[in-house]
C-alpha cells in the first residue's frame, strides 16, 4: 500500500447520488442530496431539522492549502497523510464541548465516517469572524510597519511580537464578494468594522441587528471553551476564525449556530505553552508549513504579495516538495488531534471506498 493511496486528494467524484454540481471548496467537497434522499434521512435518522431542510454529505479531503494554492509532493503525493480525518476528529470534539457547555449547535447532523458530516443548509452569515488573543502574523506584520487601527480598534503603542493582547479582539473580513455595502470594497477577505456590520446587518445576511451581539457572544464563549481545553494539555489557544449561520429546527424555529470547522490547524494558530514559556513559538498548526513554503522559495514576496497570484499559483503546480515537508505537517496535524480528542487517528488504507461503502450500506446514497 503506497503512501498516495492512503490519501484521499479528490473528494469530488464521488458516487454520492446528486441533481446538483459539486461544490468543491480548498480542503471540502459538498453534495446536496435530492429532495427524496432529503427527507427519506430526516425521517429514518430523526434528525432535529425541518422535514424539508435540504442535506449535503460534506467530504474532507488531505489536500493541504496554503497561501490561498493547493500544495503536492513527489512520488504522486497530493495531500497530508491523515490531515482529513485529524481536522474532522477535533471539530467534532469541539462542537461536542460547544454542546455541552450550552453555546450554539453547528451543522452538522451525523458522523457516517471520518471523512464525512451529514450537514443542514444553512443561510451563512458573510463574515469571517477571526477572534485573536496574541499579537502575531499578519496582524503583526502591519503592525511593526505603523498600523495602530484593525477593523475599527485602536491598538495601544508598544505592543510586543508574539505577545499577549491586552484584550481578545474580534477582526472581522468579509465571507465572499460583497457589492454595494458603503465603506466596503468589493473583494474577498477585506477586514470591516463593527459599526460596517450594524450598519448594513442585512447585507452581511443577519436576520435581525440583535443577532450582531450574539454572534460575538458566540465567538467569545467558543473561544474561552477551546482556550480552557488546549490550556489543560498545555497548549496556548492563539488566534481562530469561526463562522455562523441560520438554519431552522424540527419545530420550526431559526437559531443561530456555528458553521464550517471550528479550532483545527487549519483554521487557528496553537502553540506549544512549555515551549512558549521558554521563549520558543512551536507551532501545532499549519503555520510550520507556511513557513516551510516561505525558506523553501527563493523569492518568498510571490507568496506574500496578493499581485504576484499567477507566479504563485505556477509555483504551487510546477513544483513537487519533499514528501518529508508534507510527512512533517502529518505529524503536526496527526499529533495535535490526538493530543486534542485524546484517542488515536487511524489511517485508512483506501479512504475513498470505505466512505463509498458506508454511504451504500447505511444511508442508501451511492448510485
Amino acid at each position: 500500500m503506497s503512501l498516495a493511496d492512503q490519501v484521499l486528494a479528490v473528494n469530488d467524484d464521488l458516487p454520492i447520488r446528486t441533481h446538483q454540481p459539486v461544490h468543491s471548496g480548498k480542503v471540502r467537497s459538498v453534495y446536496w442530496l435530492t429532495e427524496e434522499d432529503s427527507k427519506r434521512l430526516i425521517q429514518e435518522k430523526g434528525y432535529d431539522v425541518a422535514p424539508d431542510a435540504p442535506l449535503a454529505i460534506m467530504v474532507i479531503s488531505d489536500r493541504i492549502s496554503a497561501f490561498d494554492c493547493i500544495w503536492h509532493a513527489e512520488g504522486g503525493l497530493k495531500g497530508v497523510p491523515g490531515k482529513g480525518a485529524a481536522l474532522n476528529a477535533i471539530s467534532n470534539h469541539w462542537f461536542r464541548l460547544f454542546k455541552e457547555n450550552g453555546l450554539a449547535d453547528s451543522h452538522i447532523l451525523d458522523i457516517p465516517h471520518p471523512f464525512v458530516w451529514i450537514v443542514q443548509k444553512a443561510k451563512p452569515v458573510m463574515i469571517e469572524a477571526i477572534c485573536r488573543k496574541y499579537i502575531t502574523g499578519s496582524m503583526w506584520r502591519a503592525y511593526a510597519k505603523g498600523e495602530r487601527e484593525f477593523c475599527g480598534i485602536e491598538l495601544p503603542e508598544g505592543l510586543e511580537k508574539d505577545k499577549a493582547l491586552p484584550e481578545l479582539l474580534i477582526t472581522p473580513s468579509t465571507k465572499g464578494i460583497l457589492r454595494g455595502i458603503p465603506g466596503v470594497p468589493e473583494a474577498d477577505d477585506v477586514n470591516i468594522t463593527r459599526k460596517n456590520i450594524e450598519d448594513n446587518f442585512a447585507a452581511f445576511n443577519f436576520s435581525s441587528a440583535a443577532d450582531i451581539a450574539r454572534y460575538e457572544t458566540l465567538l467569545k464563549e467558543g473561544f474561552g471553551v477551546i482556550s480552557n481545553a488546549l490550556e489543560a494539555i498545555d497548549q496556548t489557544f492563539v488566534d481562530t476564525k469561526f463562522e455562523f449561520g441560520y438554519v431552522t429546527d424540527a419545530a420550526g424555529k431559526e437559531k443561530l449556530i456555528y458553521m464550517d470547522e471550528v479550532g483545527t490547524p487549519d483554521s487557528s494558530r496553537i502553540w506549544d505553552t512549555k515551549e512558549y514559556e521558554a521563549g520558543n513559538i512551536v507551532e501545532n498548526s499549519k503555520e510550520g508549513f507556511r513557513q516551510f513554503l516561505l525558506n523553501y522559495f527563493p523569492d518568498p514576496d510571490i507568496l506574500l504579495n496578493k499581485e504576484r497570484m499567477p507566479e504563485r499559483e505556477a509555483l504551487a503546480r510546477d513544483n513537487d516538495l519533499p514528501v518529508e515537508a508534507l510527512m512533517d505537517i502529518s505529524r503536526t496535524y496527526i499529533g495535535i488531534a490526538e493530543k486534542i480528542t485524546g484517542a488515536p487517528i487511524h489511517l485508512s488504507d483506501n479512504p475513498k471506498q470505505e466512505l463509498i461503502d458506508i454511504l451504500k450500506e447505511e444511508y442508501d446514497l451511492i448510485d
